[in-house]
């Protein structure tokens, strides 16, 4: 997306809202290689034999993401937020049935990076963050979406900032916050685990 600015992906968020199919179209292929190189840091973290492939997630999140006509897209870091959650979903489904498959058998390890400042010698598997990131959203909302946003969309301050329509700010002081709380959930249910 080196050549396509924002606005540019914010206008055809509006016309594809407005029922402009190829804009849709147009939207896809500018996008394309940053929704991959997004699926691309997701797969980074997960076990080495995942079967699923970054483009396969980015095809998958996309016919997903076609099919939230609910949305009012707000922006092109709107749309990379909900990709994200979108993306989160369909890794933990996968997660899923792969520990069904084992029957409860070694949970695939995700490696919590320098991101989201948990000390990189411990090891976390994506269910066990997932379920994490799911309590601090029930406790509070705002610094669920503001992980997800910033960890799983890769947002930016500012644009994480602009999608929840506050100020950055707010956003460093939540996020630093949020991620106290979850390096400390995530040691408590490492220690659990031993």
């Amino acid at each position: 997306m080196s050549q396509t600015s924002p606005a540019d992906v914010t206008q055809l968020l509006h016309a594809w809202q407005s029922g402009d199919e190829t804009a849709r179209d147009q939207l896809l292929s500018v996008v394309y290689d940053e929704l991959r190189q997004q699926a691309a840091r997701y797969l980074r973290r997960e076990r080495p034999d995942h079967t699923l492939q970054p483009t396969a997630l980015v095809n998958e999140a996309f016919m997903q993401l076609i099919d939230q006509s609910q949305v009012s897209w707000e922006s092109r870091a709107h749309f990379f937020g909900v990709a994200a959650r979108l993306m989160r979903r369909i890794l933990v489904d996968y997660a899923r049935a792969h520990q069904a498959e084992k029957r409860g058998g070694g949970e695939p390890a995700l490696a919590l990076d320098e991101a989201i400042a948990v000390p990189s010698q411990k090891d976390f598997t994506l269910l066990a963050l997932n379920d994490a990131l799911d309590e601090l959203a029930r406790l509070d909302v705002r610094q669920g979406q503001i992980v997800e946003l910033r960890y799983f969309g890769g947002l930016s301050i500012e644009e994480t900032a602009t999608v929840l329509s506050l100020s950055p700010a707010t956003i460093k002081r939540e996020w630093n916050m949020a991620k106290a709380w979850l390096q400390h959930q995530l040691k408590q249910t490492s220690s659990h685990s031993s």
